[in-house]
């Protein structure tokens, strides 16, 4: 599998259908979960095998990019993901990353970010970057922003207010 990404304790590279339990491990996780707007999406197996396949596979092939299987180094597992999602709506990649609560609270979302959005610039040539959080959720507000993300609005959606934020990523 090629890594697409290195960091210094994290790596990324596209999903692959081996990666079905770490997809379901850290998709029914309600942590994980808990400000996304899709808990309970994921069940099963087959659940996450269908959102490897039908989603981020397809998310490759049509856009160049997507979400990425964000593995810790040391250990060689994928933790979650982190990576960019076409937003029709908005005509803008979304950035948007998840991983187990056994790995918050380490910089690592902090660092997965600050390559994911060098990447974005370098090698995608992506100009505008859109992201959203949950209002209470303090800890990727705060990331984003560190990241140099602006404040747009506050808006509902998912079920929860969520921060939208956007940046540029080329002068």
């Amino acid at each position: 599998m090629d890594i697409l990404i290195d960091c210094p304790r994290v790596q990324m590279r596209h999903f692959t259908r081996e990666d079905v339990d770490a997809v379901f491990e850290f998709s029914v996780d309600t942590q994980v979960s808990r400000y996304t707007g899709d808990a309970g999406f994921v069940s099963s197996k087959d659940d996450a095998m269908r959102i490897i396949k039908n989603v981020w596979l397809n998310e490759y092939e049509k856009h160049g990019y997507g979400r990425y299987a964000l593995v810790h180094k040391r250990e060689n597992k994928v933790i979650g993901f982190c990576g960019f999602k076409y937003d029709e709506e908005l005509n803008a990649p979304d950035l948007g990353y998840r991983m187990l609560p056994a790995y918050w609270r380490q910089g690592l979302a902090s660092e997965a970010v600050s390559a994911l959005l060098a990447y974005g610039r370098d090698t995608l040539n992506l100009d505008l970057v859109v992201a959203d959080a949950a209002v209470e959720n303090t800890g990727s507000n705060k990331v984003l922003l560190n990241h140099g993300f602006e404040f747009v609005k506050t808006q509902p959606l998912f079920g929860f207010n969520m921060n939208h934020y956007q940046i540029r990523l080329q002068s």
